[in-house]
């Protein structure tokens, strides 16, 4: 830390300088937890009114969609280099997802055999799980016999 008394020692004027091989890059903190970060984005662009978002890509989040747009709750997505466009659904002027919630988290992990898929708002909404067999809707999870990490909960 370089420090520079400017006029009047009280007032003083601090620069940082970093390491030799970090002069001239642009620092990017990673992202802690990608899905809930996703959630968030559509719910927030729900509550906006948006017709789309624009998310970061990854293939979980590519799974999870596919997921939400097989059972209804988004119109569309497609990827455009690193980011994905997801189109939103509207019923009568209100978002088609009424809540998503985020169960397991990278401090606390969930994960459920396959006799404690959880029913979510008694049939009316979806869990999605992450399995061996890939990322499941909770009934898809049931049929197949597979329990794994409970990620979500949207209806």
């Amino acid at each position: 830390m370089f420090v520079e008394y400017v006029l009047e020692p009280w007032l003083y004027q601090v620069n940082f300088l970093g390491s030799a091989n970090q002069v001239g890059k642009e620092r990017v903190m990673g992202m802690t937890d990608p899905i809930a970060d996703m959630l968030s984005r559509i719910r927030n662009a729900h509550m906006a009114l948006h017709k789309q978002v624009k998310i970061p890509a990854s293939k979980m989040k590519m799974a999870i969609l596919g997921i939400l747009k097989r059972e209804g709750y988004i119109e569309d997505f497609k990827q455009e280099g690193r980011d994905i466009i997801v189109k939103l659904k509207y019923v009568k002027g209100r978002p088609a997802i009424t809540d998503l919630q985020k169960i397991s988290k990278p401090g606390r992990r969930i994960y459920v055999g396959v006799d404690e898929i959880p029913q979510v708002q008694n049939g009316l909404g979806i869990c999605i799980l992450s399995t061996s067999r890939g990322i499941l809707e909770g009934s898809e999870a049931k049929k197949q016999r597979v329990g794994g990490e409970l990620v979500c909960k949207i209806w």
